[in-house]
């Protein structure tokens, strides 16, 4: 079969580096797998797997170049973003979508018909949300706020400004998901979608939970690379953005209170990063934590770990837990919501702590007792990119 899975960019991100991964399994299952960016980066993502074909589709820019599409951007940015936050999409993705429509064509008249269209993150949706076809299926990486912050801040419901907000969800839920065939990441983003549904007022054609892959032969291979940056002595370690979402502040708190003296290392950047080096520094544990920055491969100081520590508000799968398990190391995490529990289950549903300060401490101190113990591949079967290519051609 052919596909082609596309994704807003080729950053260094979550979001994107499955994409890359379920164009690898494609390829890796015999298929014609072909991925399009909608933007250019620099430093971009690349796909492991030869047979995979990259393709680049600059659409912001080819969509103002048509005239109508800069009109509609600026209707949006300047009439109806004012009154509906994040609504530029509302202008932006009408002719982006034909744009899409036109290089799709243009693409199968070079390639061949594709059987299979997966497009990955809303703010791939955004981008191009007035194409339908049937042949498409929408994943949703992240936990869908059905009231949002508003309400959450026990503003009124009937205020002004939640009727506006919730105008804004329900054109949201209208443009880009009622009516397509609707692919979650986890359960707990599945959930989520179904509360949404109930107060945005949207039905999409079908809702599935299809898991990301787990490339755990390539992670295995780019674990062993030298990094001669990495600790000798054992560490802990958490990888993932500095921001807010991930909340790294819990983890540094924790980590001071717990008492254990094994280096904590943090690779990632952030905006987050000087206030973390400050709170670190106010919490005495300045000289134990290592602000490692953004790392191209964090294979080797995963597998180097004596654990991996998971702090998220939210997480739509989680996939630095498997990446983790897939490295040989065990991993920690609070509880919240999204896909979590979709990986730590069973015998690992130990490894999930209350979201607390002090809970997590405790974690802390349990789980860096005693050598490291060895992980089980069978923990990792629901992830094979075998599985998951399959799942997604047969949705």
């Amino acid at each position: 079969m052919r596909t082609l899975v596309v994704v807003r960019s080729l950053k260094m991100g979550g979001m994107e580096r499955v994409a890359v991964n379920l164009a690898d399994a494609f390829a890796e299952g015999g298929h014609d797998s072909h991925l399009l960016s909608l933007r250019s980066v620099e430093n971009p993502l690349s796909p492991e797997h030869s047979a995979v074909t990259q393709h680049l589709l600059p659409l912001n820019r080819w969509t103002r170049f048509t005239g109508l599409g800069l009109v509609f951007e600026l209707f949006a940015r300047l009439i109806l973003n004012p009154l509906l936050q994040r609504s530029v999409y509302l202008g932006t993705g009408i002719m982006g979508g034909a744009v899409f429509w036109l290089w799709l064509k243009l693409f199968e008249r070079k390639h061949g018909k594709v059987d299979r269209l997966v497009f990955r993150g809303v703010g791939t949706f955004e981008q191009l949300w007035s194409f339908r076809d049937n042949r498409a299926r929408y994943v949703l990486e992240n936990v869908m706020q059905a009231k949002g912050k508003i309400n959450e801040q026990s503003l009124s419901t009937s205020s002004l400004k939640y009727r506006f907000w919730l105008l804004g969800r329900k054109l949201f839920g209208r443009c880009l998901l009622h009516k397509r065939a609707l692919i979650t990441v986890s359960s707990g983003v599945a959930d989520s979608l179904r509360e949404a549904m109930q107060v945005w007022h949207f039905q999409p054609t079908s809702l599935q939970v299809i898991t990301n892959p787990c490339p755990l032969q390539s992670i295995r291979q780019r674990m062993l690379e030298h990094q001669p940056a990495i600790p000798e002595e054992p560490y802990l370690i958490s990888v993932g953005r500095l921001v807010p979402a991930k909340d790294h502040a819990l983890l540094l708190r924790a980590y001071a209170r717990s008492g254990v003296m094994l280096s904590l290392v943090l690779v990632g950047d952030g905006q987050e990063r000087q206030r973390l080096q400050h709170l670190a520094d106010e919490l005495g544990v300045a000289e134990r934590v290592v602000f490692a920055g953004q790392q191209d491969n964090p294979y080797p100081w995963m597998h180097h770990a004596r654990l991996f520590v998971l702090t998220s508000r939210f997480e739509g799968m989680g996939i630095v837990l498997f990446e983790a398990l897939a490295c040989g190391t065990p991993v920690l995490s609070v509880d919240c919501p999204g896909g979590i529990r979709d990986i730590l289950k069973g015998e690992l549903e130990d490894n999930i702590v209350e979201r607390s300060e002090e809970a997590l401490a405790e974690g802390l101190r349990q789980h860096v007792v005693g050598d490291k113990p060895p992980i089980r591949d069978a923990w990792l079967d629901d992830f094979l990119p075998e599985r998951v290519a399959e799942a997604f051609l047969a949705s």
